[in-house]
């Protein structure tokens, strides 16, 4: 992946804007936005900081001699992460007390952090992950349903699309949810498939975590 790609990724799994990472580095959000889409080179000192305040390891950054005044292109640039070093047969099943922090910082994590590692043909990110559905708020008669125990893949950094499926983190509480989510007549909610459950009503009270993009059905 490219070293723009990745300050992006790393930018927004942080919930930081072009602007708040800006201010914080140094730089206009010009020069931001233009690395992060690869059209620039940047500065040691300039990456050194993004890197910093992105929680990113640098294992080594060689200089082009045709960049004037200790500039650095892209490609010469080699960002370390434990997350793409983990075993090569999926992603991790964590738990649901971890998965916002695995969400925000999976550098944080070694391989031995997750329970178990599990493969899938879709693409959940570096930052993916399994959780195991709790409960029956997601189980329902039509398709899809999800049962208790089976699992759920999760893509951090996901667009969020009226009807998909998302782990959400409520603010208030700090409790992490499973449920679609419906945009509706200018109103935002979380819905459950089992109508035993009711609707949860949002309105910037709560954290994304994560689009489910896969499910397997588990003890069959």
């Amino acid at each position: 992946m490219e070293i723009g790609q990745r300050i992006r990724n790393a930018r927004k799994a942080r919930g930081l804007t072009l602007e708040a990472l800006a201010n914080q580095v140094d730089t206009d959000t010009g020069n931001l936005s233009r690395l992060e889409r690869g059209k620039q080179g940047a500065s040691q000192e300039l990456l050194t900081k993004i890197f910093n305040v992105l929680q990113l390891e640098v294992s080594h950054i060689r200089p082009k001699a045709e960049y004037a005044g200790g500039a650095y292109e892209l490609d010469n640039i080699e960002v370390v992460s434990r997350v793409e070093n983990r075993p090569r047969k999926g992603y991790p099943l964590i738990s649901w007390v971890t998965a916002g922090e695995w969400a925000e910082s999976p550098d944080n994590f070694q391989p031995g952090d997750a329970e178990d590692w599990i493969g899938s043909t879709e693409n959940a990110g570096s930052a993916g992950f399994w959780l195991k559905v709790r409960g029956d708020s997601m189980t329902c008669a039509g398709n899809p349903s999800f049962p208790a125990e089976s699992l759920i893949l999760v893509r951090p950094e996901a667009d969020v699309i009226s009807g998909k499926y998302y782990v959400v983190e409520m603010l208030d509480s700090g409790e992490k949810t499973f449920k679609q989510y419906v945009e509706d007549a200018g109103l935002k909610y979380l819905r459950p498939l089992n109508p035993s459950y009711r609707t949860i009503e949002i309105d910037g009270n709560c954290r994304f975590i994560g689009r489910v993009i896969d499910t397997k059905m588990t003890g069959l």
